[in-house]
């Protein structure tokens, strides 16, 4: 909305200084003639914002001209900063919104505490998009106004209708009772029910969303963290699971552990030539995987630091792949042509 446009672009130069109209056009995610008629609308309103002329020049506030935001302490204002520095919010389709909000969050403070504030949180981060080998964590794209229908549905109470791409099923449209939005890992889910039985719907494979006029059939109250949990469970204990046993290295624990959909038992093996479970030897874990090519693929990533001790088929279908492997390294490469 446009007031939320205003404000956001008050914040910008009371926090910022003097900005030209496009960084506040990048900052706003709207066009340089959006910003200049903004600018305009709060000269209009006695907001106290000039241009200034020249190479450096931009537009920017009176000195001393403060918002009427107030309420919140240095502790507090931290706390939504630190929140704010996660991705989740992306999931929802809720990244601009909390961008603007933490620009409300550092505006709010004292200005003795404002730098500060600030400070910290950017000494604090939570979640980054990469791990210590590189290696980028998964994040749904998910459509904004997917995301925006979605999201107005649950929160109004309202049936939603939505083209769904299941795995391995071509797109297809149903209508669904919402009853909550759930981020895990930066992966955004709806969880809702379907001619009264839950169902679970991974939000980047929405392909459109219509808000219905109808009122959802959903309880007054739910408790999103039980419900998450039951179907979660659900979802360990069905399909073409997979159950099992693995020898693993101490330092690959939580590379198996990681991968594995559950850890059904666990207990140390006793090094050779060492006594008591303390000495460094290898782990021996009860795992649970999604299916065999769940299996397979997990278990092929640790490589010799794992042995699968059972079942036989798992273990033989791992030991065939290696020696297919070795096979094809046994003689050297072909030349390269030209």
């Amino acid at each position: 909305m446009r007031a939320d446009r205003l404000v956001s672009l008050v914040l910008l130069l009371r926090q910022r200084g003097r900005l030209s109209a496009p960084a506040l056009a990048r900052e706003l995610e709207v066009s340089t003639r959006t910003v200049l008629r903004d600018i305009e609308a709060l000269s209009a309103a006695g907001v106290p914002v000039h241009a200034e002329r020249g190479r450096h020049g931009g537009f920017a506030l009176l000195p001393g001209f403060r918002t009427e935001l107030t309420g919140l302490n240095h502790d507090e204002a931290l706390a939504l900063l630190v929140a704010g520095s996660r991705r989740g919010a992306q999931a929802f389709g809720l990244g601009s919104a909390l961008a603007s909000a933490m620009l409300k969050v550092v505006d709010a403070l004292p200005e003795s505490h404002r730098d500060t504030a600030a400070g910290v949180a950017e000494r604090l981060l939570i979640d980054p998009e990469t791990d210590l080998l590189a290696r980028r964590q998964a994040v749904d794209e998910v459509p904004g106004p997917v995301a925006a229908e979605v999201r107005r549905a649950v929160l109004a109470g309202r049936k939603l209708r939505i083209r769904y791409a299941a795995v391995d099923q071509a797109p297809r449209w149903r209508t669904v009772d919402p009853v909550g939005l759930v981020t895990v890992r930066d992966q955004g889910y709806l969880l809702a029910t379907r001619s009264g039985a839950d169902r679970t719907y991974r939000l980047s494979r929405i392909m459109a969303a219509e808000e219905l006029p109808e009122p959802a059939q959903q309880p007054d109250r739910v408790d999103l963290d039980r419900a998450w949990q039951d179907r979660s469970t659900r979802f360990r204990t069905g399909g073409d699971l997979v159950t099992a046993l693995v020898r693993v290295a101490p330092e690959r624990r939580q590379d198996l552990v990681g991968t594995a959909l559950a850890v059904l038992s666990e207990r140390a093996e006793e090094a050779e030539g060492a006594e008591g479970a303390d000495a460094g030897g290898p782990l021996r874990l009860e795992v649970t995987f999604q299916d065999a090519r769940h299996a397979v693929w997990a278990l092929w990533q640790l490589a010799t630091d794992a042995e699968v001790l059972a079942p036989e088929w798992l273990r033989t279908t791992l030991r065939d792949r290696a020696a297919a492997v070795a096979t094809r390294y046994e003689a050297p490469p072909e030349p390269l042509s030209g």
